[in-house]
């Protein structure tokens, strides 16, 4: 009963937490892994299917996993998110909500200058992906550079509260870059510092086609050993 009462307390706060976001924070666009400063732009949705996959037996460590993103652009510099992700590794079946926020504090267009700052909920919803809900905050600065095609390169920092003893890291540093290639063809790789689930390095291509709709491919290298590699895929479209 007690945890009942936990749960529902959890959800009430996230509800409460979103609410209010419409209102002062917002959501997730992100370079790979890391959130970029982007943010969706007003009354405009985004919706990602994602799958990331270490490509070995269930019995030596192999998983996949499927999900979905979307962000919807609540105000010019705001947008609020709601992802969902499913793992198959053979023992058990992790079922996990995430909640986003994200707010574009400054933008500098003249100088290719932006910085936004979020946070993100992760709420377990079977036992296997944990009994605790928790959160990260973060904070970036992009910087786009012309002269090379506009290259853009990502830093800032984040710091995870409310999770277990056993998370592993709780601070840490975030990097990224996107380098357009030729066309439609753009090279994207970002890097969370530290040894918890966020950290990974990561690199892959980016396609944008049709008018809206974009197709990104790339490998994800664990910071804790490579049992934790992973392969993603990831095919979203704005509207």
């Amino acid at each position: 009963m007690a945890e009942n009462k936990s749960v529902l307390f959890r959800c009430a706060f996230l509800s409460l937490v979103m609410f209010a976001a419409s209102f002062a924070v917002s959501a997730q666009s992100t370079i790979f892994n890391v959130p970029s400063t982007d943010v969706m732009g007003e009354d405009r949705f985004y919706i990602e299917g994602d799958f990331i996959a270490h490509l070995d037996k269930f019995s030596k460590g192999g998983f996949q996993s499927f999900g979905y993103r979307t962000v919807y652009g609540v105000r010019k510099k705001l947008e609020v998110g709601v992802n969902f992700f499913y793992t198959r590794n053979g023992l058990t079946s992790p079922k996990e909500l995430q909640f986003n926020t994200k707010y574009k504090v400054y933008e500098k267009e003249k100088y290719g200058f932006a910085v936004s700052s979020g946070a993100q909920f992760f709420v377990p919803l079977n036992r296997s992906a944990g009994r605790r809900t928790f959160g990260m905050f973060y904070s970036n600065a992009s910087k786009t550079i012309k002269p090379t095609k506009e290259t853009r390169v990502t830093g800032g920092f984040y710091t995870v509260f409310g999770a277990d003893r056993n998370f592993g890291t709780k601070n840490g540093a975030m990097v990224g870059i996107e380098q357009p290639l030729i066309r439609k063809l753009t090279f994207t790789a970002d890097w969370y510092s530290g040894k918890n689930r966020f950290g990974y390095s990561s690199a892959g291509l980016s396609y944008s086609f049709a008018k809206r709709q974009f197709f990104q491919v790339g490998y994800n290298f664990g910071n804790s050993g490579r049992g934790n590699n992973a392969l993603s895929a990831f095919y979203g479209f704005t509207y």
